[in-house]
C-alpha cells in the first residue's frame, strides 16, 4: 500500500515547506504533482516555485501546460495524475486520489492553526488507516526540523 505521510505545519507556511519536500523528491527521481483545491493557491505556487530562492528555482508546470507529462512537477486541480508522478502533494485540504495505490507516497499538508485543516488531516488519517495505506505523522519542532510523532 501507498505510504501517506501527514505534515503538521506549525513554523512555517506551506511556501517554505513545500519546496524542500520537493528537492528531495526530485533528488529520489521521482516526479511529483500538487494538489490544490483553488486556483489562487495553485497560482500562488506557481509563482512561488520559481522564485522561492535566490539561487535556485523547481522546475514545473500546470496540468494545462501541453507539456505537463513531461513536466518533473506538476499543479493541479484535478485528482488525475497527469505526468505520471510517483508523489503527490495534497494542500488546502485536498483529497486522497481514488488511485492512491499507484503513488508510492502521498503527502498531506496541513495548516497547524486552523482549526478546518486540522479536523480535515483527522478525517484522512482515518480515511487512509481504513483503506490499509501506512501512515506517518509529522510535526515541526522550534527549530523547523521534522519529527516523527506517530
Amino acid at each position: 500500500m501507498t505510504e501517506i505521510l501527514f505534515y503538521h505545519l506549525q513554523r512555517q507556511p506551506l511556501e517554505k515547506v513545500l519546496p524542500s519536500l520537493l528537492e528531495k523528491s526530485l533528488e529520489r527521481g521521482w516526479q511529483a504533482a500538487i494538489q490544490a483545491v483553488s486556483e489562487e493557491r495553485l497560482q500562488a505556487l506557481d509563482d512561488g516555485l520559481w522564485t522561492y530562492a535566490d539561487e535556485s528555482f523547481l522546475p514545473h508546470g500546470t496540468d494545462r501546460d501541453t507539456d505537463a507529462a513531461t513536466q518533473p512537477v506538476v499543479l493541479t486541480l484535478r485528482p488525475e495524475n497527469p505526468n505520471g508522478a510517483s508523489i503527490r502533494f495534497l494542500v488546502e485540504g485536498a483529497d486522497l486520489p481514488e488511485d492512491a495505490g499507484g503513488y508510492a507516497r502521498i503527502c498531506i499538508l496541513f495548516d497547524g492553526t486552523d482549526t478546518d485543516a486540522l479536523l480535515r488531516a483527522r478525517e484522512q488519517w482515518r480515511g487512509a488507516k481504513d483503506a490499509g495505506h501506512t501512515v506517518a505523522y509529522w510535526q515541526q519542532d522550534e527549530t523547523g526540523r521534522w519529527n516523527k510523532k506517530a
